[in-house]
């Protein structure tokens, strides 16, 4: 078997316009990505929270389950209760190993006749190996359709506003974690309201030939600013919200990483529910927190993290100066009994040991979707 990582990169269908726009373009989950533009990840992050902002998401892996029981199927191999949802309703879950630790986290969207699961680009092929062997069980077809939709996700207070003039579909009707299917700038597309930024905003599918008008249409506003990867993780990381590789992985889960609320024992035996009802018994040895530091004592992932009697308590999942708030903040795992608010534990940087506190995210409380 080949090497993934010696794999040429992919390109999203607005790879050419990143380059026009002068994009600072970085491999990212097998893709060659955009994580800023020449007006800096900051001024890209204000514009999300204070008016309206682009993303390029195409990387993202798009999985659809067809057939009778395509519901019981998503149910048995994701933590959250996929029957409760409702038509035209998606919801935020995780994909579990049988030991319980997180293989991925995901979106669910249940169609009238099929279901969708958004995964993230770098476990894709990861995700579709460990589900697919269970499609016979449930009589389903299971099919990635991520290399033929491509995927703009445009977020900030002003997004309604500003997509409404470009589509029918009734915009203010479409509720947080709902969807549905109509035409934006005369193209077919799902229209989305869930999100990553703690903001107001909305996800565009569409197949792959629609995508460079799509952009056009959007920017062509001139009220939207193109915003990349750098933007997208402070954006996150001041909500609270995990990233895959950072502050989840498959060595945690989802009790340690505060995601139980994705995780639905009672609704019967899924993959990994086994582990989890032992650990949620045994009790959950660490648990994920968020912090600041003093000063301008920026905290990056893998810096040493200390726990507050001075034992080695692994690394720093995440880390940023906080473009909002202009104070470092961060995620790392504590044990649980230390996992308290206000809580004082150490981050050393560069050789030295700088005392930090923890605090409850978000860490920004003002986004027009909280």
């Amino acid at each position: 078997m080949s090497d993934a990582s010696n794999a040429p990169l992919k390109r999203t269908p607005f790879y050419d316009i990143h380059k026009a726009l002068g994009a600072k373009i970085v491999p990212f989950a097998g893709y060659e990505m955009p994580v800023q533009y020449p007006a800096g990840i900051t001024v890209e992050h204000n514009a999300v929270r204070r008016e309206c902002g682009l993303f390029d998401v195409s990387h993202m892996g798009e999985f659809f389950v067809t057939g009778e029981r395509a519901v019981d199927f998503v149910n048995y191999v994701t933590t959250n209760d996929v029957p409760k949802l409702a038509v035209g309703q998606a919801h935020y879950s995780t994909i579990l190993h049988d030991g319980g630790t997180i293989v991925d986290d995901c979106l669910v969207y249940r169609f009238a006749d099929k279901v969708m699961m958004v995964v993230n680009a770098s476990n894709a092929a990861k995700d579709y190996a460990h589900i697919a062997p269970h499609t016979a069980q449930f009589g389903v077809k299971l099919e990635d359709a991520s290399d033929g939709y491509a995927l703009l996700a445009l977020q900030g207070p002003k997004a309604q506003e500003i997509l409404q003039p470009l589509t029918q579909v009734k915009l203010a009707d479409i509720g947080y974690y709902h969807f549905t299917e109509g035409e934006v700038a005369g193209m077919p597309m799902i229209v989305s309201r869930t999100g990553y930024t703690g903001e107001d905003g909305f996800e565009l599918y569409h197949r792959n030939e629609h995508g460079v008008k799509l952009w056009e249409a959007l920017v062509g506003t001139g009220r939207v600013t193109p915003a990349g990867l750098g933007a997208r993780d402070t954006l996150r990381l001041e909500m609270g919200m995990a990233l895959y590789g950072n502050d989840i992985d498959d060595t945690t889960t989802p009790l340690e990483a505060n995601l139980q609320w994705l995780v639905k024992l009672a609704k019967g035996d899924f993959i990994g529910s086994d582990a989890l009802k032992k650990q949620k018994e045994g009790g959950v040895p660490r648990k994920l927190v968020g912090f600041t530091l003093p000063d301008r004592n920026i905290a990056r992932h893998g810096f040493p993290v200390f726990d507050a009697d001075g034992n080695a308590s692994g690394e720093v999942r995440s880390g940023t100066m906080s473009p909002s708030l202009g104070i470092p903040i961060g995620t790392a795992y504590l044990p649980t009994a230390q996992a308290k608010e206000g809580t004082q534990f150490e981050v050393e940087i560069r050789g030295k040991r700088v005392p930090a506190t923890v605090v409850k995210p978000p860490f920004y409380k003002d986004g027009s979707h909280l």
